[in-house]
């Protein structure tokens, strides 16, 4: 992959991959209380409020040719960026474990084998496919996306089955705190999706393509998980597994679907670590990842996605409403300067900015806001500076 242009169709195949996840099953499951029809919705406009930065982001990095942690450059300097990738392979190799434990709880319940033992294969099986690398997946990523997708359909079946639509889940949750935790989902993407888009043949058509698959993969999944909770009044997607008669099968899809969406966390964080030092090693760096996560995985209780999403959401959400506004606004290209002194601070405030709005509830969540109060800064921030330095320079020529 790293010496070939990719096609739409790989693209979009990678991103199918993405999607499919115990991850976005299980936040889908948190959104029970809402009720399907208010449930439904707020999965909607959340992924729609996700995917268009998500977009943008994978288009920039397709035109540029250059990876997610590259663009960040455009933005914020060669040195500036170097806070955002090392932010990146920090999340990344949280994510890699947010992913393991999911994998292995599920995979646990089927058969108990104990948690760990589950790490540890889905860990092996991750490094299998880092090691195979990107450029050799193709027919292996295919059947375990005819797996994956075989799944899907079943359980979706189950839940049409059960036709109780009207039903809701014990508990309390607003409509806008449903919106923001679905549009968390698709920003968590945001650092990674130009490592892929780079290698695209048809930039735009890949970009849109890897988005609008994603998109509707994952609201599916959310429903799968919503209607899952609802329906059964289970909040474990074991469980509700077992229940539809999946048995091992289920356990394989559980294991595959693990292991092709924490494959990409894997990847991107080694394509982010030559960012930080061009002389790391890029598959050596993901194994050492896979490896940190798999031990996160095993000795720490990471279980909350819910907390882990919005910290990921507060750091790159103003990170890339900045690179939209250079980038397709101002159209300014930052890359051969040190440090964006401007945008730095205006990411700064967006972040607080964020975490000040988390305590807010609005029908569209805080994400949208945000972003939005974070390009109307950076443009009149840049507007200002340049309007400063044009005075400053007819002054000296003046005198």
């Amino acid at each position: 992959m790293e010496n070939k242009k990719t096609s739409v169709f790989e693209n979009g195949l990678i991103w199918f991959g993405a999607a499919v996840s115990m991850a976005e099953i299980i936040t889908g499951m948190q959104m029970a209380p809402l009720g399907f029809k208010n449930g439904i919705l707020a999965i909607l406009l959340g992924h729609l409020i996700g995917c268009i930065p998500l977009f943008l982001a994978g288009l920039i990095g397709a035109k540029k040719e250059i990876s997610a942690m590259e663009t960040v450059k455009l933005a914020f300097g060669k040195k500036g960026s170097l806070l955002f990738s090392s932010l990146n392979v920090l999340q990344l190799i949280g994510w890699t474990a947010v992913m393991i434990v999911s994998g292995a709880a599920a995979a646990n319940a089927v058969i108990a084998t104990g948690s760990w033992v589950w790490c540890l294969i889905i860990g092996a099986l991750i490094i299998v496919w880092l090691v195979i690398g990107v450029k050799n997946l193709g027919p292996v990523n295919t059947i375990a996306m005819a797996g994956l997708f075989i799944l899907t359909i079943v359980l979706s079946a189950v839940i049409i089955r059960s036709g109780n639509f009207t039903a809701s889940a014990a508990g309390g949750m607003s409509f806008g705190s449903g919106v923001e935790l679905a549009a968390a989902m698709p920003l968590s993407w945001l650092p990674l999706i130009a490592d892929y888009t780079r290698f695209a043949e048809k930039k735009k058509a890949a970009s849109a393509v890897s988005v609008v698959i994603y998109g509707i993969t994952s609201c599916w999944m959310f429903l799968i998980g919503l209607g899952g909770t609802i329906l059964t009044g289970q909040n474990d997607i074991a469980v509700i597994m077992v229940q539809a008669g999946l048995g091992i099968a289920g356990l394989v899809i559980i294991i595959f679907s693990t292991v092709t969406t924490t494959f990409l966390d894997a990847y991107s964080a080694g394509v982010s670590s030559v960012s930080i030092n061009a002389k790391i090693n890029e598959k050596k760096s993901a194994i050492v990842v896979t490896v940190m996560g798999t031990a996160l995985a095993i000795l720490t209780p990471i279980t909350q996605i819910t907390n882990f999403l919005y910290l990921i959401g507060s750091v790159f959400a103003p990170m890339i409403a900045i690179m939209i506004t250079d980038a397709f606004i101002l159209k300014e290209d930052h890359s051969e300067s040190n440090v964006n002194v401007i945008d730095l601070a205006v990411w700064a405030a967006g972040f607080v900015l964020y975490r000040l709005c988390m305590s807010v509830d609005t029908p569209v969540g805080y994400t949208a806001p945000v972003m939005a109060a974070t390009i109307v800064l950076c443009y009149a921030a840049h507007k200002i500076y340049n309007t400063a330095s044009l005075r400053n320079t007819a002054g000296q020529h003046t005198k």
